[in-house]
């Protein structure tokens, strides 16, 4: 551990001396480096915008729940949207490109989510631009742009449309609607996704400070068929500053059946709103969003830190849908796309006790795919509902069919019952229990009961599984599968007496029989063949914490002590997290604060600190690390705990720098928790 906290601290320290300068909600990186360069994301919980080292430009706009089968595995997924943000602009006839661009610096505002990038262009203009992925508007983005003359000069911007590579039959068109008050002049494209089962659209306009009649003329030029513009002339006098706005929409047949028209009212109806309001009810929306915050006094890096886990989450997830995030969110492509038991087990557990009508959208994705879970159980031969280990827009299983976690993880199963009812435990909603929960837990519950094999007398294995520490291979009664199924059987049991239902007479036999194996020093066995190799993640430990299937605190330690020594190369972030959540727990604080800082310093990348999967990877934003990440400052440090009657403080200890741990707008009460 020592070893690993010094590498963490030389990568913490070498990142923060090439670019990252923060303060509690900016990430300002000023020098930008295209060759060590990981972009930040502003998302809305349904478009989510990824930025480049390119002036002008984004590296990736993505639509969630667009999916389609290309690429990776013959399986579905996510694709990428339009670019409808970028920009060209011209001084004086000349391109600006990133050769002619000096002092380049982006700043990331959390606090109201927009990433502002500042160039100058030689001795003539300084250019600034902000991008939005409007939050009080989910297919709505919105790029507010400064010029400043230096000298008195002409500039060309252009909004320019481009499709991305993987989408075909690109349609682009040019629309000018003329009012007596307004103008309105769109710049749309459609596409069809790889297999033609969806339609992408996207619109935008600009907008002007100018009143009706004195703003500049629009130019539309097309150039190939997979990229076209709009753009205009001004003149600009030395010392002044021009300013405008582009607003944009993307939306797909995945969200409704007429995405072109759709796309353009959607446009029409910011250009009519305005700069100033439409800033102003995104700026509202996030506001409300951080009532629920987390405030550290006494280590400002740390603020820093999670701040921005928190950011993420909440930029990746969005209330009133049925969606639910992948491991990379919104932050590009990653993982295909697809959802994992990074969503429940990992990213849910902040959601449901900081926002829980937003994690309600994760459960709600579950709800409506579980006939497709049950269907998947049929053609197993088991009854109840099977999740699939990687689900994307049907809910039947996406995993490539190399990988054997798609035929054989099955606690994600557990996984998800497990997450329906803390929903409950949480909101104490039993219409929703009755509705949508218990039909979830019960079917999941059946599940393991014909899952499970009778071995002899009182005795029921579950055999031939991938474990959660997915180096174990089909493996027989790997610990934390069959806790979690136990767990699953439990709440089913609880579930049904609450709703005055009769439960399975098989679910609580079956319960008191699934083995938990215990190895000759009396630690628990990851699975029936373990010997004491290096394991890929947290499994065991998970026991302890979230399931509280061991609740002894000398065996939780010997536990830590004994599965901590023993994390092979290349764990993932939010292993450490657990480590951390339950060292605070047992009241250990420079322990929790090791593995606190193992959870994400060696995982950050340049230039503003996101999180990679791993020390030294290159997929961030890894949005199942700041889950993990969270739960170990909020069910750690701050020891906030779901229970069947809802969220309840046990005791914890915080980081000796931590003067006070405050924790905000917690539960559907807003109540507010502080560990000192």
């Amino acid at each position: 551990m020592k070893k690993l906290f010094t590498l963490a601290a030389a990568v913490f320290c070498s990142i923060i001396s090439i670019a990252q300068k923060t303060d509690a909600w900016n990430i300002v990186a000023d020098k930008i480096n295209p060759s060590d360069y990981y972009g930040i994301t502003v998302a809305n919980g349904m478009i989510g915008v990824v930025s480049s080292p390119n002036v002008l430009r984004c590296k990736d706009v993505v639509l969630n729940g667009a999916y389609d089968q290309y690429g990776r595995g013959r399986v579905s997924n996510f694709l990428q949207s339009f670019n409808l943000v970028n920009m060209n602009m011209d001084v004086d006839g000349r391109r600006i490109g990133n050769a002619d661009a000096s002092n380049m610096k982006q700043v990331l505002d959390m606090k109201h989510a927009s990433l502002t990038t500042t160039f100058d262009y030689a001795d003539k203009a300084t250019v600034s631009y902000t991008y939005y992925a409007l939050r009080h508007l989910p297919y709505c983005v919105f790029v507010d742009v400064t010029v400043t003359a230096k000298k008195d000069i002409e500039v060309i911007p252009a909004s320019v449309m481009e499709a991305p590579d993987a989408l075909r039959d690109v349609q682009n068109y040019y629309n000018q609607i003329d009012r007596p008050h307004v103008t309105l002049s769109l710049l749309s494209s459609t596409a069809k996704s790889p297999t033609g089962k969806l339609t992408f659209a996207s619109s935008t306009t600009f907008l002007f400070d100018e009143p009706h009649g004195s703003e500049p003329a629009l130019v539309h030029e097309m150039w190939d068929n997979n990229m076209h513009l709009s753009k205009f002339y001004k003149k600009i006098k030395a010392g002044s500053s021009y300013h405008f706005a582009i607003a944009g929409a993307s939306i797909t047949t995945a969200q409704h059946d007429d995405p072109l028209n759709e796309a353009e009212r959607y446009v029409i109806y910011a250009k009519l709103e305005g700069t100033k309001r439409l800033l102003q009810y995104h700026h509202n929306a996030w506001d409300s969003l951080w009532k629920s915050d987390i405030i550290i006094e006494g280590d400002d890096a740390s603020q820093r830190e999670v701040h921005s886990a928190l950011y993420h989450l909440y930029s990746f997830v969005r209330e009133g849908t049925a969606y639910s995030p992948s491991p990379m969110g919104l932050s590009g492509l990653g993982y295909n796309g697809h959802v994992f038991w990074d969503a429940e087990l990992w990213m849910f557990p902040p959601l449901l006790i900081m926002h829980p009508e937003m994690a309600k959208s994760m459960v709600e994705y579950r709800y409506q795919r579980l006939k497709e879970a049950k269907h998947n159980a049929f053609a197993h031969g088991f009854r109840g509902a099977m999740y699939p280990w990687e689900s994307a827009a049907s809910g039947n299983e996406e995993t490539p069919v190399w990988a054997l976690s798609g035929p054989f993880e099955h606690h994600i199963t557990a996984d998800v019952a497990i997450a329906a009812w803390n929903y409950f435990a949480v909101t104490q909603d039993t219409s929703w229990l009755k509705e949508k929960g218990y039909p979830i837990i019960k079917e999941c519950a059946d599940f393991w009961a014909s899952r499970v094999e009778k071995n002899g007398p009182g005795k029921y294995d579950i055999k031939n599984v991938v474990a959660a520490d997915e180096w174990a291979e089909n493996v027989d009664n790997n610990a934390f599968t069959n806790a979690a199924a136990k767990a699953n059987l439990q709440y089913a049991i609880m579930a049904a007496k609450i709703l005055n239902q009769k439960p399975s007479s098989d679910w609580a036999d079956v319960e008191a029989n699934i083995p938990i194996l215990k190895l000759s020093n009396g630690i628990t066995a990851e699975h029936a063949a373990f010997k004491g190799e290096k394991i890929k993640q947290a499994d065991v430990n998970l026991l302890s914490y979230p399931l509280k299937e061991i609740t002894d605190p000398q065996q939780i330690r010997k536990e830590l002590e004994y599965y901590e020594s023993r994390i092979g190369e290349g764990s993932p972030a939010m292993t450490h997290a657990i480590f951390a959540t339950l060292y605070a727990r047992l009241k250990e604080p420079a322990k929790a604060w090791n593995a606190f800082k193992e959870a994400h310093i060696p995982n950050k990348k340049n230039p503003f600190g996101v999180l990679a999967e791993t020390a030294g990877g290159t997929n961030p934003y890894f949005a199942t690390g700041a889950g993990g990440f969270l739960q170990s400052v909020i069910s750690g440090f701050g020891g906030l705990d779901i229970t069947p009657t809802g969220i309840v403080q046990v005791p914890s200890s915080l980081p000796a720098s931590w003067k006070k741990l405050t924790i905000t707008g917690v539960g559907v009460t807003r109540k507010t928790y502080i560990a000192r």
